[in-house]
């Protein structure tokens, strides 16, 4: 059996229709969903870009230790463990054909290695601060106003926006997207593929990360008067906009979203047509979504930690239609991903691996028991049970930036998670920090292991509260 894992960063999972939305055209990913399991209440454990795939490909719980070679300095923002055995690196070692095809560039900076185990790996350019097309502003001089009309610029010529709108300018239709690259790219490979053995693929895809510019027809879907330019990188508070500018900062977002599931729809075409669906496990997935205007927020980040931020769609096809239409309840995570593809295509799983199989709730038709869980953000964790979701520091806050955050949301009074409580409930946000210090104390050594020259490895140990 063949196994592809797709990951859709910032993909929030109730801009799907599957998921509830009823004003977003995501076609092919509801399709897909009347074919998979879909886990209702799945969560990213370590956010966000790096340590989310290092728990997805590794199966492994979060422990972050700081960064030293690239200028993103968050806790988990590291290279994988040389201890860590990945998704690939099992997998190869076992007869699989694997490939990866990503854009996402910062798994690709010198020394990152998250391409350790891919037989093919290919890596499309020019994302965020890839510095691969021209920064030049005189190159982008017709459309740069518009893309810093609400607030004045960056005008510095090195910045990565300038990068990005140079290699914007010069899309002719949709295939040209960073999204339309990426999944051409995959389904090419599965196209020339004639092995006769097994194939693991990873996609993952950028978008719909900010830059928020989709093809101009899909933000129009949503607003008429959609820019692309416009609505490409919004401040992050609704206050800082206009109603016209945050219409259009939607409808970006959106259109960002369609356009996917549009790619995503070629992939799974090309696999119908290469007689592949039969024989291929499909797993669908996000890192994290963001804000989009509840509490005047918008983008994400490690004081955003509501379900909007750290909730993700987890969609699990079976390629002989096991437990197709099953909406499974209950907790599970990004660790629970490995486990249960090696189980389901009937491989071991690694010892260094420590999350659950997840798959037998959707065949039994049970919900995950799991009574608590934890996600991370740079130096902030969210503690969430089945009424409440407490927000607080998980490690010494750097002096510059103050105390940190704590918050508490009633879920059962406040599901969207709006309004912050913990001046009604001291006694609930006590016992939530105390559960939080006792499961750091305990799983504190879980994932230490050496980094290689020049990085913080696991002789540096992190100040918990």
């Amino acid at each position: 059996m063949n196994l592809i894992l797709i990951c859709s960063d910032t993909f929030r999972w109730d801009y799907l229709g599957c998921y509830g939305n009823d004003w977003i055209e995501t076609p092919n990913l509801d399709a897909l969903a009347t074919e998979s399991a879909l886990y209702e209440q799945a969560f990213g454990e370590g956010l966000p870009t790096l340590p989310a795939r290092r728990v997805l490909v590794t199966g492994r719980p979060f422990e972050h230790h700081p960064q030293h070679s690239d200028k993103v300095t968050a806790p988990g923002w590291h290279p994988l463990f040389y201890e860590d055995v990945t998704l690939a690196e099992h997998l190869l070692d076992r007869g699989y054909a694997t490939c990866m095809v990503t854009d996402v560039y910062h798994m690709m900076k010198p020394g990152k290695n998250f391409h350790r185990g891919m037989e093919y790996w290919y890596w499309v350019r020019g994302v965020e601060d890839d510095r691969y097309n021209w920064r030049d502003l005189d190159r982008v001089k017709d459309v740069w106003p518009t893309v810093t009309s609400w607030s004045g610029g960056p005008q510095d010529p090195h910045h990565w926006l300038v990068q990005h709108i140079n290699g914007r300018v010069q899309w002719q239709s949709d295939a040209d997207s960073l999204a339309g690259r990426v999944f051409t790219r995959a389904a090419d490979w599965v196209r020339g593929f004639r092995g006769d053995y097994p194939f693991f693929m990873w996609i993952d895809c950028f978008d719909p990360h900010e830059p928020w510019d989709p093809p101009a027809a899909y933000g129009r879907k949503y607003d008429p008067d959609f820019d692309p330019y416009r609505s490409a990188f919004p401040p992050g508070r609704v206050d800082q906009m206009s109603e016209d500018l945050f219409r259009c900062v939607q409808a970006g977002y959106a259109g960002e979203c369609t356009l996917v599931d549009r790619w995503i729809g070629h992939l799974l075409d090309t696999l119908a047509d290469e007689d592949r669906l039969d024989d291929t496990l499909i797993v669908f997935t996000s890192d994290h979504g963001c804000m989009m205007g509840e509490q005047g927020d918008i983008h994400k980040g490690e004081n955003r930690l509501r379900n909007q931020v750290t909730q993700v769609p987890l969609l699990i096809r079976h390629p002989d239609g096991e437990a197709a239409g099953a909406r499974v309840g209950g907790f599970v995570q990004h660790q629970d991903i490995m486990p249960t593809a090696l189980s389901i295509i009937g491989e071991d799983i690694p010892e260094r691996c420590n999350g659950e199989n997840i798959w037998p709730l959707a065949v039994e038709g049970r919900d995950s028991e799991r009574e608590q869980i934890i996600s991370a953000f740079g130096h902030h964790a969210s503690v969430r049970n089945r009424r409440w979701n407490y927000i607080a520091p998980w490690t010494q806050m750097p002096e510059a930036r103050g105390p940190g955050r704590r918050e508490l949301y009633d879920l059962e009074a406040d599901p969207e998670e709006l309004t912050n409580v913990i001046a009604e409930h001291p006694e609930t946000a006590a016992e939530m920090q105390a559960w939080l210090e006792t499961y750091l104390e305990e799983h504190r050594g879980e994932t230490t292991g050496d980094l290689g020259p020049g990085q913080t490895g696991p002789e540096h140990d992190q100040a918990y509260i």
